[in-house]
């Protein structure tokens, strides 16, 4: 539905006798028209209030990073959940049947935030109409994607990001439930490995070197009860991306926690947590390696994560254009 607010068509009169009197008649300038709805127009769905002279101007995509910037200062946990974000709006792609993927900004949906890896995403979803709002000409895909930029920037690694991504319009466009990661498959490591590789990133079309690289996003954040179920931060340095995360797989001793939530590990203190998807990477002979290369070498794993994670925001996009941010 388009929000016709502020919206000024100009019009000219003409007059109809009517014995002594005349009748005025607005008649619309059909051009002055067009141009005024072309004003409201961009990709993506349209936003109740949304100003038609900053949608005519083009999207403010450097403006609209200042506000995600300030949006995480004034709360760093908002960060990683962009990130989170992010990385679920892209990563329901499927190679074969080219759907999913960031491109149409489908994690807006109700129907696709119903799905059980988004749990607590629909937060964040809220979390982000006001800058939407206030940069209505980005898509929601663009912005989505430009938060989880913006949130590793303020974590300390740049990544590449591109603009161009077009909006579905219709809930029709969400993938079926099912093709993010699941945390576990219960107290098994090969079925929760085989079960990363098959059901989820072999079907976006990612090795085995880039899964792990990828994983390693969890130095990230935290696990909130209330979204995933599960509970703790993975690092003592949530608001840092480095190699942490594996050095840490590798070094401390991970133990079943006794808690009334799903299957996770602890460490000595209690302070810090593992999923069964985590320490899959150190119990299985092809992840393994890789996990011990990147605990040795930042670089090494901030480069291959930047190639993987860009990777994943531009699957199944077309048109994809560098912009100043």
């Amino acid at each position: 539905m388009l929000y016709f607010k502020g919206l000024f068509c100009a019009s000219v009169a003409f007059l109809l006798p009517t014995g002594s009197e005349a009748l005025r008649v607005p008649v619309l300038d059909r051009r002055a028209f067009a141009r005024s709805v072309a004003a409201l127009t961009f990709s993506g769905a349209t936003f109740p209030g949304a100003n038609p002279v900053l949608a005519a101007a083009g999207p403010d995509y450097a403006g609209a990073k200042a506000a995600l910037q300030d949006l995480i200062k004034a709360d760093p946990d908002l960060g990683p959940t962009m990130l989170r974000l992010a990385w679920h709006s892209s990563g329901t792609y499927d190679a074969m049947s080219k759907t999913g993927g960031s491109g149409g900004g489908t994690i807006r949906f109700k129907e696709e935030l119903a799905h059980g890896g988004n749990a607590g995403l629909d937060k964040m979803v809220a979390r982000l109409e006001p800058v939407k709002s206030s940069f209505p000409a980005i898509s929601y895909a663009d912005l989505y994607t430009l938060a989880g930029a913006t949130a590793l920037e303020s974590a300390g690694v740049k990544v590449p990001w591109k603009a161009g991504r077009v909006d579905a319009m219709s809930p029709d466009a969400v993938t079926p439930d099912g093709r993010l990661p699941d945390a576990s498959k219960g107290n098994d490591p090969q079925k929760t490995a085989a079960a990363l590789r098959m059901d989820v990133f072999y079907r976006m079309g990612f090795n085995d070197q880039e899964i792990v690289a990828l994983s390693g996003a969890h130095a990230l954040g935290r696990c909130h009860p209330d979204a995933s179920g599960y509970s703790g931060p993975w690092t003592p340095t949530p608001y840092v991306l480095n190699n942490g995360y594996f050095n840490l797989l590798l070094s401390l001793p991970w133990t079943i926690k006794e808690w009334d939530g799903p299957m996770q590990f602890e460490d000595p203190s209690g302070k810090l947590m593992m999923l069964p998807s985590d320490l899959a990477l150190v119990q299985d002979g092809k992840f393994r390696p890789f996990v011990v290369t990147y605990a040795k070498d930042n670089a090494l794993f901030i480069k291959d994560f930047t190639a993987a994670y860009t990777k994943l925001t531009e699957l199944g996009t077309k048109n994809l254009k560098a912009v100043s941010i």
